[in-house]
């Protein structure tokens, strides 16, 4: 460094940075030990008794039907019809 340089930094506060290579390292370890942490939080497990879904509906359907007066004579009329 030189003598403005370390004046520059004196009289701005700036301190050195670290070089890309290391922050690339840091990152990595980071990264390692957030994986590290959490790796073993996590258990997945098939379960031992098949799954059973229970359908209990009851499925009633009434059918209402509305006839005129001409069509319900003529079903009285001829029975067969249908």
């Amino acid at each position: 460094m030189t003598q403005s340089a370390s004046m520059q930094s004196a009289l701005t506060g700036a301190t050195d940075r670290p070089t890309k290579t290391v922050m690339k390292r840091l990152t990595k370890l980071a990264v390692l030990a957030t994986l590290g942490m959490t790796g073993a939080c996590v258990t997945v497990s098939a379960p031992d008794k098949p799954i059973v879904i229970n359908l209990n509906i009851k499925v009633s359907q009434e059918v209402v039907y509305r006839l005129d007066g001409q069509a319900k004579s003529l079903i009285q009329a001829q029975p067969g019809i249908f």
